[in-house]
């Protein structure tokens, strides 16, 4: 008799699993839209096509290729839509034809800018650049938290941890029951009315205590509080709670060293040879010797700005607006636009096999009809 188990094929939420391995989708910017946008979860997904934009040739392309999902970097619904038309001029159509088609649609964009491998730390590998810091930094993904400081009886404060873990205290990571105490004393005055448990009204008093302290997830503060108020024999228990800051994580942008000075125009070169950019754009003094890449792949915008600009920095990204050309120029530094497209593209095949490489029997391509909307003269 032969036993064998029968491999269940990749869906739709495996693939997406997959994505939030890479790119979770917490580290997008708050405006924009990634993840999930169309499709079925529960539905195959055997063959995905990457793309930079869901134009009409790459739905083409997927249909033709029997696509299950396409992986479209720019969200091809970007804000609410209210109508979903075949005959429509936008990026609806496309979607419409996609969904008639049970080919699921996923965007990953600022999400993919900011993970570590994404677009913007593909683009440093270009440069050469070995090592990178983000321009801006995003909270941990992983909700609010807070760290309650409790005020006890030596002999009361295992019964109050135990009661504030069992309410959703304590957690680190994988490690439960977390706290940390620290004797000390406490004083108080009590008034006419006050029933302390040690001590008498009206009377300065001194006693022993124990600081307890611990982290409680935001949702479950509530019961955490009640918890300690019901465990602790004080009429008034004295406690602190403390917002915490999540841990930061790499965000948007990356800055790095070139691995050895060179001209503006020879890094600009030598990028265009790498990306295939059909119209790259110098601002500023295209000799000037540069040795620091600030990198935003797609629009820089103003994420540029907020690192105080050298003569020695370059630049790099897809399309700077007018003005803010101006602002580098008074900068005195340098900087390459290699088009919008043509800077986020390259990082379709590093992710092509890295979703590859998660996925059970899934094949994944790059869209070979996804081109940039500028065309060389």
């Amino acid at each position: 008799m032969n036993h064998h188990t029968e491999t269940k094929p990749s869906t739709v939420a495996d693939f997406v699993a997959a994505m939030e391995k890479i790119a979770p989708v917490a580290l997008a910017q708050d405006w924009d839209n990634v993840g999930l946008l169309a499709g079925d979860p529960c539905a195959e997904a055997q063959r995905v096509l990457c793309c930079i934009d869901l134009t009409p040739a790459v739905v083409d392309e997927a249909i033709a290729q029997q696509t299950d999902l396409i992986m479209a970097y720019h969200p091809p619904i970007f804000r609410p839509i209210n109508k979903i038309r075949a005959d429509s001029s936008n990026t609806d159509a496309a979607v419409y034809r996609c969904i008639r088609n049970g080919i699921a649609i996923y965007s990953t964009h600022t999400a993919l800018d900011a993970a570590d491998g994404g677009t913007n730390d593909i683009m440093a590998a270009l440069c050469g650049i070995k090592k990178t810091e983000p321009l801006e930094y995003v909270d941990q993904p992983g909700g609010r938290s807070f760290k309650l400081v409790v005020f006890a009886q030596p002999s009361h404060v295992d019964a109050i941890a135990d009661a504030m873990f069992a309410a959703g205290a304590g957690h680190i990571g994988d490690y439960s029951h977390c706290s940390y105490r620290s004797p000390g004393y406490g004083t108080f005055l009590g008034g006419p009315e006050s029933r302390p448990v040690f001590g008498q009204p009206g009377r300065s008093e001194r006693i022993k205590e124990t600081r307890l302290e611990s982290i409680v997830p935001a949702d479950a503060l509530p019961a955490v509080l009640a918890a300690m108020t019901k465990a602790n024999p004080y009429d008034e228990p004295a406690y602190d709670i403390y917002p915490l800051q999540a841990k930061p994580v790499r965000g948007i942008g990356r800055v790095g060293h070139l691995p050895r000075r060179c001209a503006t125009s020879t890094l600009a070169q030598k990028l265009q040879r790498q990306t295939g950019a059909t119209s790259v754009q110098l601002v500023g003094n295209a000799k000037q010797t540069v040795d620091t890449a600030i990198i935003v792949v797609g629009a820089a915008g103003s994420l540029p700005f907020r690192r105080t600009l050298m003569t020695s920095d370059v630049i790099i990204t897809g399309e700077i607006r007018h003005h803010d050309a101006l602002s580098i120029h008074r900068a005195g530094c340098t900087a390459i636009a290699l088009g919008h497209w043509a800077s986020e593209r390259p990082a379709l095949r590093p992710l092509s096999l890295r979703l590859e490489s998660l996925l059970r029997e899934v094949t994944v391509s790059v869209s070979d009809d996804d081109c940039d909307p500028f065309a060389a003269l």
